[in-house]
């Protein structure tokens, strides 16, 4: 079956994002974690985790992110980390960096951990506690810290918006002070609990414009000593990008709960059903379910999509920000300039350059639906 399904073009995936967790210390605005997050009694246990890890390995994948929430919280993580490296997988922590002690980076040092790659949400402790809804910014800088003094490769990831990105400088700055090897500045991507503040998140084209203009000196000067990655707001482009590098096509995403998805904030879309690795195995879920052939090929695609030449470069664009606006994952993904409902675009980015705009509510940080009373109707609109 593998064979056969590779030669009709479906190749094994490179990637996993194994979401260990939706337990997080921070409230991110910005978070891409499901509105409806997996609690801890629903999260796959130790031996679940090293059984889909043995079948990613079997599967041809080649390297493992560790991620959440915030992985750390999970007991086992060392358990899972030695498992993955003892299958020769190049091992990645995503990390907010609470709980990440000199001592504790020690021991994932031990069990084979490759990569640390630490949040911030600003370069410097005032605004980085505002954005994260904790007090935060001190202990994140003593992990990155202690991942240096470990001599493991840092990374430091910093989600950029518009109560950021006028600091972009303190950002670079803050990172090369680190000593970091590889600087990621992704731009807030709309979907979850970005989507419900998007209003106070996007940022104007002016913001965009100067960011960008700090973003390639800081490139140049740094280029032999840190690799800077800068993502443009999709809704500032006039094509879309692939979803994820094609849905199904590189990577795949194990939940907290188990259930695998084409990318990591899949489960977002309605109607469309995804398997759970408790029950079917990884690589069944990837060359057999319905949820990962959906999208791909482009038999799927509409109008304009089918029609177009670059339909097979950029795959009709992001499914799930073409479910977060138009509430049809099939639909032309409305950042690309030919879409029908570009007009969505165009709309949110006048009302991001608008100078008088007034904010109707305030910002809904990242909290368990319970915890924030926030019923799913609320939450939609």
């Amino acid at each position: 079956m593998m064979e056969q399904l590779i030669n009709n073009g479906v190749q094994p995936p490179y990637s996993l994002l194994a979401e260990l967790t939706h337990r997080c210390p921070l409230h991110c605005p910005y978070c891409s974690n499901p509105i409806e997050m997996a609690s801890k009694t629903m999260e796959l246990t130790t031996e679940e985790w090293l059984r889909v890890l043995s079948e990613a390995a079997d599967l041809g994948v080649v390297e493992v992110h560790f991620s959440g929430g915030e992985p750390l919280l999970r007991d086992d993580l060392e358990v899972l980390i030695r498992h993955a490296h003892s299958l020769e997988m190049y091992t990645n922590l995503i990390t907010s960096g609470i709980g990440l002690t000199a001592e504790k980076i020690s021991r994932l040092k031990e069990a084979g951990i490759a990569n640390v790659q630490v949040s911030f949400q600003a370069g410097e402790a005032k605004l980085s506690d505002l954005i994260g809804g904790y007090k935060a910014f001190e202990k994140k800088r003593k992990a990155a810290n202690a991942v240096k003094k470990a001599e493991l490769h840092l990374s430091l990831n910093v989600v950029l918006h518009k109560m950021n990105l006028d600091y972009l400088n303190e950002i670079i700055h803050l990172a090369e002070e680190m000593g970091a090897e590889r600087l990621e500045l992704a731009n807030t991507q709309y979907y979850n609990w970005a989507m419900l503040n998007r209003d106070h998140l996007l940022p104007s084209w002016e913001q965009i414009k100067r960011a960008r203009e700090i973003y390639e000196t800081a490139k140049a000067r740094l280029a032999k000593k840190m690799e800077i990655i800068w993502v443009i707001p999709d809704y500032y482009e006039s094509a879309p990008k692939p979803c994820m590098g094609g849905w199904g096509t590189i990577g795949l995403t194990v939940a907290p709960n188990g259930v695998a998805l084409p990318c990591p904030t899949a489960g977002m879309i309605d109607g469309l059903s995804f398997e759970n690795v408790r029950e079917v195995s990884l690589g069944n879920i990837w060359f057999e379910s319905e949820s990962f052939n959906q999208f791909r090929g482009d038999a799927w695609m509409p109008e304009p999509c089918r029609s177009c030449d670059q339909r097979h470069k950029d795959g009709g664009g992001c499914r799930c920000q073409a479910f977060a606006l138009t509430g049809d994952a099939s639909a032309t993904d409305p950042v690309c300039q030919w879409a029908p409902k570009h007009y969505l675009i165009e709309n949110a980015i006048k009302d991001a350059n608008s100078k008088h705009m007034e904010k109707s509510s305030s910002i809904i940080y990242r909290r368990h639906l319970v915890e924030n009373n926030l019923s799913k109707r609320q939450v939609k609109k």
